[in-house]
């Protein structure tokens, strides 16, 4: 019996000793601790928010481009020039989607972006601001994407148009013979690499459009701000890449995790770590 008593009572430590190991790497601190680091923060963060106010000034002040070129798109409603787009509106903002003509579904990170716009569409709409999606996929292909993901915001197919490699998310015709694309203000080279791509995460990941890379990387992320006055319509603003990350809903999110984004990942791993919202476990 004593036996098992010095048994149950070294257990009984073991156990509370266990709950009160730290279970991570990361720093413990005091309430004190956190709460000094925490005001640290803060100032840096109402310092990043007052830069963003100001950035968001010098992008309003920018000067503003007259469109004098014709560009017409498919719609649900048929078809629309660029004004017709603005449905009454004085500004539009189109997002470019990634679906090119040769896709057969649209790119997951710019569908992962597009989850977001349901919520708020309504709300620019009723604020003097339309927002759509436009990709150079025909129509009936967006149609059908747009039904399998649930979406209401309009979407409009600027197929055959020029208005996607005018906007730099795609490649011209142009581009492709002269070698030369651009993408975010700046040049870069369109010649092919000695290999192909044809596997690994890059290969893989194109193909979640049922593409290869080559085809998959003719288009390309981004989004445009036009104004419409007195019938005539101005390209107020563009942003890329990067710039896109304000309009991402998730990364904002995670930017608040205790892990952040967390996407570092080994040479062989997929591109991305998430996928299309309906590709996901129902667990």
């Amino acid at each position: 019996m004593e036996a098992m008593t010095r048994g149950s009572t070294a257990a009984a430590q073991l156990l509370k000793t266990e709950k009160e190991r730290p279970v991570t790497d990361h720093k413990i601190g005091t309430r004190e601790e956190w709460l000094a680091a925490r005001l640290e923060l803060l100032e840096a963060e109402k310092e990043l928010t007052r830069r963003g106010d100001q950035l968001a000034r010098q992008r309003q002040e920018l000067p503003w481009l007259l469109i004098d070129k014709e560009y017409h798109f498919q719609t649900d409603e048929g078809s629309a020039s660029l004004a017709e787009l603005f449905r009454g509106r004085s500004q539009l903002l189109v997002y470019h989607f990634m679906f090119g003509p040769d896709y057969l579904a649209g790119c997951p990170a710019c569908s992962a972006i597009a989850d977001g716009f349901n919520g708020f569409a309504v709300h620019l709409a009723n604020h003097d601001v339309m927002l759509w999606a436009v990709s150079r996929a025909p129509l009936a292909k967006l149609q059908a994407y747009k039904r399998r993901m649930g979406w209401s915001f309009p979407w409009a197919s600027a197929y055959g148009s020029d208005f996607n490699p005018d906007f730099q998310v795609a490649v011209s015709e142009a581009q492709r013979q002269s070698g030369v694309g651009e993408y975010n203000y700046r040049e870069f080279d369109l010649t092919p690499p000695a290999e192909p791509v044809v596997d690994g995460p890059l290969a893989e990941w194109a193909a979640t459009t049922g593409t290869d890379w080559a085809t998959y990387t003719q288009e390309a992320p981004g989004m445009s701000a036009f104004a419409l006055d007195d019938g005539r319509v101005y390209h107020t603003y563009s942003a890329y890449a990067r710039g896109l990350d304000g309009l991402w809903g998730m990364y904002q999110w995670l930017d608040r995790a205790p892990r952040g984004r967390n996407e570092e990942r080994a040479p062989d791993a997929p591109l991305n770590f998430f996928r299309r919202h309906d590709e996901y476990d129902a667990d």
